[in-house]
C-alpha cells in the first residue's frame, strides 16, 4: 500500500493551497497540515515552504510528487490486476464526477446502466467544475470524471491523469420560438452580428469561448444579459429578451418557449468533453467498462438531431 501521506502531499500540488487539499481529501485543514509535517519527518526533507500566507512545493517536494507519479500508476495498474485475478472480486463502488451538464447527460445514463448490470454495484455522483474533479481523482475520492475543456485549452495538463476525449460538443444557437431566423437548418454566425446576445460574465471560460467564436468573424457581439446557469439563459431566450448559444449536449425544456439551431460547422464554437482517470487505473474492469459506456452515450449525443 501507498503511504496515504504521499496522496496528500500530490493532492497538495494539484490544489494549491491547505484548503483546497483538505476539500478535495475530505479532512481539515490543520489534519492536512499535521500529515504534510509528520511526512516530512519521516523522510528528513523538507518538503513544502512559506509562500506569502500559504505554502508552496520545495524544489524537493517538487521532485517527489513528479517521480512519485510513476509510482502511483505502476500501483494503480498492479491493483487493477489483483482485482481481476481474484475470483471473489465483483463490482462494489465506482465514483463518478463532472460538471452539470455532464451529470444529465453522460453520468446519470451510464449510472443506470451499469447498476442495473451489477446487482451489487453501488455508484456515486459528484457534480463539480473540472478542476475540482481533477482534485478529486488525484485525492483517490473519484474514479471517473468527466470534464469540459475549451477550444484555447483542449487538454488537461497533469501527468497523474490519462484523459480520452468523449466527444467535441458544438454551440448551438438558442432564439425565441418568433424569430426570423429560427425555421432555418443553419445559421451563419455573421447572420446574428446585431442581436442582442445572453451569456457567461468575463472572465469564465464559456465567456472566452463566445469571445473566440465572434474573433473570426470581425464582429464585436452586444451582451445585455451576464447569466451563467443554462436554463436561465433558456429562459431569458424564450421571453424575446435576447439569443444565446447553448451546447449540443444540454437538453431543452419539453415546453420551452425557446428553439435550438446549428452554427454553420466551420463557425461554430465548441468545446470538447473529456473523460479523466487517474493514470494507470484504466486497467480495472470496471472502470474501463465505465469509459466505454460514456462514450456510447456521448455518441448518441453527438449524433441526435437537434429538437
Amino acid at each position: 500500500m501507498l503511504d496515504h501521506r504521499l496522496v496528500v502531499l500530490r493532492t497538495f500540488a494539484v490544489a494549491g493551497t491547505l484548503g483546497a487539499t483538505a476539500d478535495a481529501l475530505g479532512y481539515s485543514p490543520s489534519a492536512v497540515s499535521t500529515q504534510l509535517r509528520e511526512y516530512q519527518r519521516a523522510l528528513g526533507v523538507r518538503l513544502v515552504e512559506k509562500d506569502g500566507r500559504g505554502l508552496r512545493l520545495t524544489p524537493a517536494g517538487a521532485a517527489l510528487v513528479e517521480r512519485a507519479d510513476e509510482l502511483v500508476a505502476l500501483w494503480e495498474g498492479i491493483h487493477a490486476e489483483l482485482r481481476e485475478r481474484s475470483a471473489e472480486a465483483v463490482p462494489t463502488l465506482l465514483r463518478l464526477g463532472g460538471f452539470s451538464t455532464a451529470t444529465g447527460s453522460l453520468l446519470s445514463p451510464t449510472a443506470a446502466d451499469l447498476k442495473a448490470k451489477y446487482s451489487t454495484l453501488d455508484v456515486h455522483i459528484v457534480e463539480a467544475d473540472p478542476q475540482r474533479c481533477l482534485e478529486l481523482l488525484v485525492a483517490d475520492r473519484l474514479d471517473v470524471a468527466v470534464v469540459v475543456a475549451m477550444q484555447a485549452t483542449p487538454q488537461v495538463n497533469d501527468q497523474r491523469l490519462e484523459q480520452i476525449t468523449l466527444v467535441d460538443d458544438p454551440l448551438d444557437v438558442l432564439l425565441p420560438r418568433d424569430h426570423r431566423l429560427a425555421g432555418r437548418d443553419f445559421i451563419e454566425l455573421k447572420e446574428l452580428a446585431g442581436e442582442s446576445w445572453i451569456t457567461d460574465r468575463p472572465g469564465t471560460p464559456y465567456r472566452a469561448l463566445f469571445v473566440t467564436g465572434f474573433t473570426a468573424t470581425g464582429v464585436i457581439p452586444q451582451v445585455v444579459h451576464q447569466v451563467s446557469d443554462w436554463g436561465s439563459q433558456e429562459a431569458l431566450v424564450g421571453h424575446g429578451l435576447g439569443v444565446a448559444f447553448i451546447p449540443r449536449l444540454m437538453r431543452l425544456s419539453p415546453d420551452s418557449d425557446a428553439v435550438r439551431v446549428r452554427l454553420a460547422p466551420e463557425s461554430a464554437p465548441h468545446r470538447r468533453i473529456l473523460a479523466v482517470l487517474r493514470r494507470g487505473t484504466r486497467s480495472h474492469a470496471l472502470f474501463a467498462e465505465a469509459l466505454e459506456t460514456l462514450q456510447a452515450k456521448a455518441a448518441c449525443y453527438q449524433d441526435s438531431a437537434v429538437e
